[in-house]
């Protein structure tokens, strides 16, 4: 259960880091409201799996999924370029997660 929740919560990561990008300073009130929602569900899951998952492992993991998503949602929206060597790279970020889980 622990790792489903790590999972979403690295997904809700994702979420508010991009609403983040469209609050405009927080001017904005709908991404706002996502950023708020996301950031708390997201923590909340983070913090829920670190009582049977080791720190280290847990937040490389939550770190690692956010941050693949959203480099991989900006490349499909326009704001990010692709290349092979960022594919790639993503390739390996999520190589290495499933490692950390693997090796958990």
């Amino acid at each position: 259960m622990s790792w489903l929740v790590l999972v979403v919560s690295g997904v809700l990561e994702s979420v508010w880091a991009v609403a983040l990008s469209r609050t405009q300073g927080f001017s904005r009130p709908v991404p706002t409201a996502i950023f708020a929602t996301a950031l708390v569900a997201s923590m909340g899951g983070l913090a829920f799996a670190l009582r049977s998952l080791p720190v280290g492992t847990a937040y490389a993991v939550w770190v690692g999924i956010g941050a693949g998503l959203t480099v991989t949602y900006g490349m499909v929206t326009g704001a990010e370029t692709v290349s092979v060597l960022k594919v790639a790279l993503i390739v390996g970020l999520v190589g290495c997660v499933v490692g950390l889980k693997l090796a958990h």
